[in-house]
């Protein structure tokens, strides 16, 4: 058994911590690191395995490879393994790297001093845990680089010299969630969603367009808040939306969050405003006695600073270089599952999409992506994508009850928070922003053109002021196209029974 290892790595299993395989196979790679040294950390969505045939494929969350894909049963030749044909999974490596200690890793990389594998692992190993391992500089071996961008999206690369790699992963330590490639994201990628928005509206008149940005801008500040079960005053919601039209003017910070947190709370009399100064969670209460029920628990409040410092540094880098939408995908879902406030984070959440979407100019200038009201449409979606992590991530939480009926978490989770597969949050996000530019944008920009045509063509027959037209198309589009019998009697009562019937006609020709 080799130094720091806990128990041998596992022959032929059927089920892997309670994920069955779909047939009887060795774990590797990640899979066979977190069962040997009993990682606390979540089970990545993808694991993989050594499969008695001699071929290669996919199913339920595995993937089998062949007996000759098999490495040696050592910590080396399962992390070789992992970086060649997994990625990067940061959360593990970094439990691993305190599992094994300095010694093996260091004796790992003495071995192959020149391989590249064991220079991407020495240089995680000093990047993750902030210290130096008790080795020379490496002097020989090409330069290779830490993340391989044919598996996950990376950026722009920086020298490490001491370990002879590129650094080309989108965070710091501090905060540095990872995107898989597969083929929905590369699908979107290549679309260009960004030029097709701005195709849309070339040819609106200014006015029209003017008028399409107010009112998806409306609609998505209403429905951030109805995301949350919320029915705010009108002027609330427009002071939201107000908000969320100046995204992307101003970086974000602690201090830029908490202003915006004053701004979508309002009322803060019963509300601590600012970072949190307890613990958190999301979910119910037990009728009986008030203990918590979480589906969710946030970061503990004495990681926050250090949390937030994390996603201003990815924000006012990595973020630049990353694609815009998958850029706003690691910064909003990783504040929501950090949940720094104690309300709010819901719609700053969706903010901080609107954020880097309008910072990195994706959006036409002036507009915004009406987001949430797609997510809204879709809130079964949104949920399921909000709990592929949160719900790898409940059983690794121990937590105890407060006497206010909160919780109080009792072991270190902050590298949850820091670290963790946003490929189905940026999967769902691109489906939310290309729905909104496919459907939401030209069914808004035609539905302006009918109505200004409506009410050319009823103001050519019949004088009314703009707010009685537009009560007497509400009236139509309320009732089938059809003015209703107390309309006629009531509001509409002046208007002939021609010129009704030339008005329903009017209507429905539009």
């Amino acid at each position: 058994m080799e130094i720091g290892q806990r128990k041998p790595f596992s022959e032929a299993v059927n089920a892997f911590h309670g994920r069955p395989l779909p047939e009887a196979a060795i774990p590797v790679g990640y899979a066979a690191l977190i069962d040997a040294f009993e990682l606390g950390v979540p089970i990545p969505l993808h694991l993989a395995a050594i499969g008695p045939r001699h071929k290669v494929y996919e199913a339920d969350g595995w993937k089998l490879y062949t007996p000759r894909h098999r490495p040696a049963p050592s910590v080396s030749g399962h992390l070789t393994f992992a970086l060649r044909y997994e990625g990067l999974d940061l959360a593990v490596l970094k439990a691993l790297f305190f599992a094994t200690g300095p010694e093996p890793i260091a004796a790992l990389i003495r071995a192959a001093p020149t391989g590249s594998y064991a220079r991407r692992i020495w240089f995680l190993y000093e990047w993750l845990l902030d210290t130096r391992l008790d080795l020379p500089d490496a002097t020989l071996g090409s330069y290779a680089l830490v993340l391989d961008p044919d598996q996950q999206w990376a950026i722009k690369a920086t020298t490490s010299s001491r370990h002879r790699v590129k650094n080309n992963l989108p965070g710091t330590p501090a905060y540095c969630p990872l995107i898989f490639r597969t083929p929905a994201l590369e699908r979107f990628v290549a679309r260009n969603l960004s030029d097709q928005a701005r195709h849309l509206v070339a040819d609106l008149p200014a006015d029209l367009l003017a008028r399409t940005a107010a009112f998806l801008l409306l609609k998505d500040s209403r429905s951030s808040f109805q995301i949350e079960g919320e029915d705010p005053p009108q002027e609330r919601i427009q002071r939201w939306g107000h908000a969320i039209g100046e995204a992307g003017r101003r970086p974000i910070d602690r201090a830029e969050l908490e202003r915006l947190q004053g701004i979508v709370i309002g009322d803060a009399r019963f509300v601590h405003l600012g970072l949190r100064d307890q613990g958190g969670f999301v979910g119910e209460h037990d009728r009986q006695n008030g203990t918590p029920i979480p589906d969710h628990i946030s970061a503990r409040h004495q990681d926050l600073p250090a949390l937030i410092d994390g996603l201003t540094a990815f924000d006012r880098g990595a973020a630049r270089d990353l694609d815009p939408v998958l850029a706003a995908a690691v910064l909003a879902f990783g504040f929501v599952y950090i949940h720094p406030f104690e309300d709010g984070n819901g719609r700053l959440h969706r903010y901080l999409m609107h954020h880097v979407l309008a910072e990195r100019g994706f959006n036409p200038p002036g507009l915004v992506f009406p987001v949430s009201a797609v997510i809204l449409d879709r809130i079964d979606d949104y949920r399921r994508v909000l709990e592929t992590y949160s719900r790898r991530l409940l059983p690794l939480i121990r937590w105890r009850p407060t006497d206010r009926g909160n919780v109080a978490v009792l072991n270190e989770t902050a590298d949850f928070y820091r670290y963790f597969d946003a490929t189905p949050q940026a999967e769902f996000l691109f489906e939310c922003v290309a729905r909104a530019i496919d459907v939401d944008l030209p069914s808004e920009t035609a539905f302006l053109r009918r109505y200004d045509s409506f009410k050319a063509q009823v103001k050519g027959m019949v004088d009314m002021p703009d707010r009685v037209l537009d009560l007497l198309y509400r009236f139509l589009r309320q009732n089938g196209g059809k003015l209703s019998k107390r309309a006629r009697e009531n509001e509409f009562a002046a208007l002939t029974d021609d010129e009704a019937v030339r008005i329903e006609a009017i209507y429905a020709d539009v």
